[in-house]
């Protein structure tokens, strides 16, 4: 929070105060948690574990409303933890009608709020959830030892401090980038922060349409799309072992997906608006983009190219980067699992008798881990059809009742209805807003983080 004070001494925005303010509070309450010295001398197991991301998480969000309520940029204590939750888990879904007229540091706070969350979500999706089982994640990267003092701690110290490196070295590298093709430092900083972390906060009201230059979105393109691959692929490009890259599935997937989306919808595109091709091209890659990666940025409004494309772009809030990316929704390595699976139990029909494993990176993927999936997918399927009946009972229509959901499930941002890249939500029901804010946090930590905590038998001491 006090990172933001330069901006708002520099551009006289008058929020100065709420951001001190704001970062002493919450200086205050961890000063106090840390001299009440919370101790204990068994190790973190799972059950700790899963109590203490759901709590962090909590906390995180709570302290994130400060800046908003005390400088009065948004009144609504349920608007500001909204817009909170949307910043740190990376969704990019607002409530500010008009974000330009935002102060300097208030904004900056709200770019930095999905920075922190996307660096929290790798260090969680690569360093933690693989000891508690659970993540697809767990597929690619080595399976971590159980949780003793004597291994698990100095994994975690070291992978968080490879990837917080990595995280910062491509931020700062997009930020100067930006700042030498044409936008002001302060832009960059703040689309700098918002691409990496797949959250697509923006300056502007157009969000990337209100850069409509091939200088500026090719740039944001690559950098989401960086943003979106995990990150253990990204540390073996970057020391050369490109065997490692190519042997992942997902890694292939992920670009396979993304070239045929791009042709289909180009050649969609240029044949419905008088967009030349180079403009079709780039509109069309950049929305593909931003939302299989669940950044949300926009450049164009996707639901003005036809029915078809409107539901091409709301099936891509269901589908995710990589796992062990910034980025939100399922994961391509679910998809893939599962229809790899679905391909191979045609063959076990076939031939009974056979023992066909499932194989992914060219290792078989264990029954438990199979399980674990379609269990994911089938509770991420429950959770949308819920949602979405609920959100309509409370008055929303068809079309934006699923965009919300899926896109607030999905961490994405833009939907679909009344909800889609050109709208924002400050007009939903309150009711509405605590649903999508729960529904969030869901997405964002995996679904079972958070759920495991309403089992009974996750409180019973025995």
């Amino acid at each position: 929070m006090f990172t933001g004070l330069p901006f708002s001494w520099y551009y006289h925005s008058g929020d100065a105060q709420a951001l001190f303010f704001s970062g002493g509070i919450t200086i205050l309450a961890g000063l106090l948690l840390w001299l009440y010295e919370f101790r204990s001398d068994a190790n973190v197991k799972k059950r700790e574990g899963y109590l203490i991301v759901a709590l962090g998480w909590l906390a995180m969000t709570t302290f994130g409303t400060l800046p908003y309520l005390i400088s009065g940029v948004i009144d609504s204590p349920v608007d500001a933890f909204f817009e909170s939750v949307s910043g740190m888990t990376t969704t990019g879904a607002s409530i500010i009608n008009d974000i330009e007229r935002v102060p300097a540091g208030i904004l900056y706070w709200r770019s930095l709020s999905q920075w922190i969350g996307g660096m929290g979500i790798i260090v969680l999706t690569v360093a933690i959830f693989p000891l508690l089982r659970i993540g697809g994640v767990e597929l690619f990267v080595a399976e971590a030892p159980g949780p003793t003092s004597d291994k698990l701690h100095p994994r975690i110290q070291e992978t968080a401090k490879r990837l917080w490196l990595i995280y910062v070295s491509l931020t700062v590298v997009l930020m100067f980038l930006l700042w030498i093709l044409g936008m002001n430092f302060y832009e960059a900083v703040n689309h700098a922060l918002t691409t990496m972390a797949t959250g697509g906060f923006s300056t502007r009201n157009a969000s990337m349409a209100a850069f409509d230059t091939p200088l500026l979105q090719y740039p944001i393109i690559l950098f989401m799309f960086i943003a979106g691959t995990n990150y253990t692929v990204i540390y073996y490009s970057l020391l050369g072992k490109w065997k490692n890259v190519w042997k992942s599935d997902e890694f292939k997937a992920y670009l396979g997906v993304v070239f045929v989306l791009a042709v289909i919808v180009t050649l969609t595109v240029y044949s419905r608006t008088n967009f030349n091709i180079e403009e079709s091209f780039r509109a069309s890659l950049f929305q593909i983009v931003s939302l299989i990666t669940t950044t949300g940025f926009v450049s164009a409004d996707y639901t003005s190219w036809g029915n078809s494309m409107t539901m091409l772009f709301f099936v891509l809030l269901f589908v995710g980067a990589c796992a062990g990316s910034t980025s939100g929704g399922i994961k391509l390595i679910r998809h893939l699992v599962f229809f790899k699976n679905s391909f191979l139990e045609f063959k076990r029909i076939l031939h009974p008798n056979a023992i066909v494993p499932l194989k992914l990176n060219g290792e078989i993927v264990r029954p438990k881990v199979m399980t674990h999936i379609l269990v994911f997918l089938l509770l991420y399927l429950i959770l949308f059809v819920l949602g979405s009946i609920t959100v309509s009972a409370l008055g929303l229509d068809f079309d934006t009742a699923v965009g919300a959901v899926a896109t607030s499930l999905g961490n994405v941002g833009p939907g679909i209805g009344d909800v889609g890249p050109v709208d924002n939500f400050a007009w939903l029901p309150d009711s509405v807003k605590w649903i999508l804010t729960f529904l969030m946090l869901l997405g964002r930590l995996e679904l079972f983080t958070i759920l495991v905590l309403f089992m009974p038998y996750f409180w019973k001491t025995n």
